[in-house]
């Protein structure tokens, strides 16, 4: 079985790489939750629905979230209203979002609700949030006044500078049913390519979660999100600076090396590949800009077999 820790666009495309190379019943994602944000009534999981958009064909392929040929009627009403509608969800959208808060509101934990959204979209792969309880990302700006992520991200369109970021209630947050067996019983995990702060952090926040990848290290590989010193979508490297570590793969090495016995770099940073064994982590060097499916399912094959005996 193949475990990948998942947040964001970046793990999507390497997940729906994975699904290339190996049987979907044999697919776990563990997809961050702290991007999660209440809406016009409506509970909103970014990076669950972008995992399940993109491994069932419904992704909108320019944007690279929501939904395809989407219209967006109601936030056009809204506006009209005067509702500040500045997080933007289409029609078809808003669907998935009114069938989730209807469930939540109903008892059922978040982990029922992301299950039966995957199979109605055909999944086979499991898709599993980290944690069924509340976990909120909270960014510190370098003014010293503390927003909410999506805030952060979608609003000021992450072009502030920050100082600081925290995850709200991941100290009482326990891993979701299936989270604790997906990791212990993978022949391999995977960290995806997903921004190391506020995507894939917030899952190692959750009680028992980076003690759980500690203990099988050597049977764990990450794939950088940065190449050459950037991040190729979102703000990743400037995040990573501005907390007061180095955007390169090195960086990335060095917030791993206890977690990971591998890191897939680019082959752009090749001639980092010493300084990231230095921070402790073994060097994988190969092509990680998945610029087409067949460079997904390529990756995919090669990351995993950078820890496969």
């Amino acid at each position: 079985m193949i475990t990948v820790l998942a947040g964001g666009v970046g793990a999507a495309r390497y997940l729906a790489g994975q699904l290339q190379v190996t049987p979907p019943g044999e697919v776990a994602a563990v997809v961050n939750v702290a991007d999660d944000i209440e809406l016009h009534g409506l509970h909103v999981s970014p990076d669950i629905d972008t995992v399940v958009y993109t491994l069932s064909g419904a992704i909108d392929p320019g944007r690279g979230w929501g939904l395809a040929d989407e219209t967006w009627n109601a936030l056009d009403e809204l506006r009209a209203l005067g509702i500040d509608a500045w997080f933007n969800l289409g029609d078809r959208d808003i669907g998935t979002h009114l069938f989730r808060t209807t469930l939540l509101r109903q008892g059922h934990p978040l982990s029922e609700v992301t299950a039966r959204l995957a199979a109605a979209r055909g999944l086979r792969c499991r898709v599993l949030p980290a944690s069924d309880q509340p976990i909120e990302t909270r960014v510190t700006l370098a003014s010293g006044t503390e927003i909410g992520f999506q805030e952060y991200f979608v609003r000021l369109s992450h072009d502030v500078a920050i100082s600081g970021v925290r995850f709200a209630g991941a100290e009482d947050a326990v891993p979701a049913p299936g989270v604790t067996d997906a990791i212990a019983d993978a022949d391999v995990l995977v960290i995806a390519p997903s921004n190391p702060v506020v995507s894939i952090g917030p899952i190692l926040a959750v009680g028992g979660v980076a003690d759980a990848l500690g203990s099988r290290r050597e049977r764990n590989v990450a794939v950088s999100p940065i190449v050459a010193g950037a991040a190729l979508k979102g703000p990743a490297d400037r995040m990573l600076r501005e907390l007061g570590e180095e955007a390169s793969v090195v960086g990335v090495a060095r917030r791993y090396r206890d977690l990971v016995a591998a890191l897939v770099i680019d082959e752009a940073d090749a001639g980092l590949a010493a300084a990231v064994a230095d921070a402790g982590v073994r060097p994988v060097v190969a092509p990680t800009i998945m610029s087409s499916p067949q460079a997904a399912a390529e990756l995919a094959r090669r990351t995993v077999a950078a820890v496969s005996s």
